[in-house]
């Protein structure tokens, strides 16, 4: 097969993307591109359309690079044996590469050894939409060897450079206005690029595409039906504890363990995921219900409850998609917790051995709309959890409370996802 027309035509169609299209620099960008000052390889993880593609080419761009995107169905039939015809097809179109891009490389079997022997000579980006993707032979072979980053989909910073919105320290009446009218639209909306070129319609196609082609497909789900409706029910629920024999009963699984299979697959494919119930005692942390989020709130509100309906779970949505951010490569943990007078607070942050925060999620606009059951449990979980540092994140409602002698700090969620990392 002559790979040449495929490559050129792709690389082709990416540089059309950067002509015509307003292309923001992704936050990480920098971080990435340090990992990459020598014959490495990068894998760049993330959910379908989140821009694994474009970020990929903006850390290959300065130098001389050769791109394919396995994604594409005339590539459906390559094997092991054809990507030495494929590197060679990009020293024939751009001489002695220094960058190669394999976009979506977990389509091509046994893809693993080809890119262990590229490592030693050359800067390799891998991207693929399965967090598993390193988990087999590569990862054995090269423990130590890789660096992998997560990409997700635009953050609030990131929405406001697309749509041109200043950023500043402070902000006129108007100004402010303004700034909360494009939180809300990026909540209902979500952070896909596609969807600020397509429209929401995008959501549902990109939805559909992770469920068949990343989930139903890799992992050969024979039960599709109700694999679908186990998927959108956990989708409707984000927020919610889950348990997996709870989930066997509503869906008339014979074991718990292909609720827990069918939850890790949805999961490896950055769909959703989950957080523990914190606890000092691991089993206790093991056995505990889990709760799952969406990655996106555009999602929800399209396959999902909508943002009309229940605008405090999407606030709490969005908060726990931008802690797992913020988190990224910092060693921090996020769990949520809950005592057994049912006090609960959504978002426990840890890092290392110390509980660094404690974070209730709330749609508030003024002090009396703050329930007194959410300060309760933020107080006792800093005194059982000894974290001093209590924030309440509300729609837009910012100063100082104090609860039973104790400092909690409001902040409004639009200012909090605009503040940096």
């Amino acid at each position: 097969m002559d790979f040449k027309p495929i490559i050129q035509e792709q690389r082709k169609e990416l540089e059309d993307i950067f002509r015509q299209e307003t292309i923001i620099g992704r936050e990480g960008l920098a971080t990435a591109k340090s990992y990459l000052r020598h014959p490495n390889i990068l894998a760049v993880l993330g959910i379908r359309r989140s821009g694994k593609s474009i970020f990929s080419y903006l850390l290959a761009k300065g130098g001389n690079y050769g791109y394919i995107n396995f994604d594409d169905e005339r590539l459906g039939a390559v094997k092991t044996d054809d990507l030495n015809s494929i590197l060679e097809a990009f020293y024939g179109l751009y001489g002695d590469v220094e960058y190669v891009v394999l976009d979506e490389v977990q389509n091509v079997h046994g893809w693993e050894l080809f890119t262990n022997r590229l490592r030693r000579t050359k800067k390799v980006i891998l991207t693929g939409s399965n967090s598993q993707l390193l988990s087999g032979e590569l990862a054995t072979r090269l423990t130590g060897r890789y660096i992998d980053f997560v990409l997700l989909p635009f953050s609030f910073r990131e929405y406001t450079e697309l749509k041109q919105v200043e950023v500043k320290e402070s902000y006129t009446t108007q100004e402010k206005s303004e700034i909360i009218k494009h939180a809300l639209a990026y909540i209902e909306s979500g952070g896909f690029p596609e969807v600020d070129k397509f429209g929401r319609q995008m959501l549902l196609r990109i939805y559909e595409d992770i469920i068949t082609k990343d989930i139903i497909m890799r992992y050969k789900i024979r039960k599709i039906e109700e694999f679908k409706q186990f998927a959108r029910y956990l989708v409707s629920n984000s927020g919610k504890e889950i348990t997996y024999s709870k989930l066997a009963e509503i869906f008339k699984l014979k074991h718990p363990l292909t609720a827990s299979k069918w939850v890790s697959y949805i999961e490896n494919s950055f769909l959703l995921f989950r957080l523990e119930r914190f606890s000092f005692k691991l089993k206790q942390q093991f056995i505990a219900p889990k709760k799952v989020y969406c990655i996106d709130t555009g999602i929800i509100n399209t396959i999902g409850f909508k943002f009309s309906e229940d605008k405090g779970r999407l606030m709490e949505n969005k908060i726990a998609v931008e802690l797992r951010r913020k988190a990224c490569g910092k060693g921090i943990e996020i769990y949520y917790w809950k005592d057994h007078q049912q006090n609960e607070v959504d978002f426990v942050v840890k890092q290392g051995k110390k509980i660094m925060q404690l974070i209730q999620a709330t749609n508030a606009n003024e002090r009396m709309d703050i329930n007194e059951r959410e300060l309760k449990s933020l107080v006792n979980a800093g005194r059982e959890l000894k974290c001093s540092r209590l924030s309440i994140i509300t729609w837009d409602y910012s100063g100082t409370l104090t609860y039973a002698k104790r400092k909690i700090e409001l902040i409004p969620l639009w200012k909090w996802l605009l503040a940096e990392k």
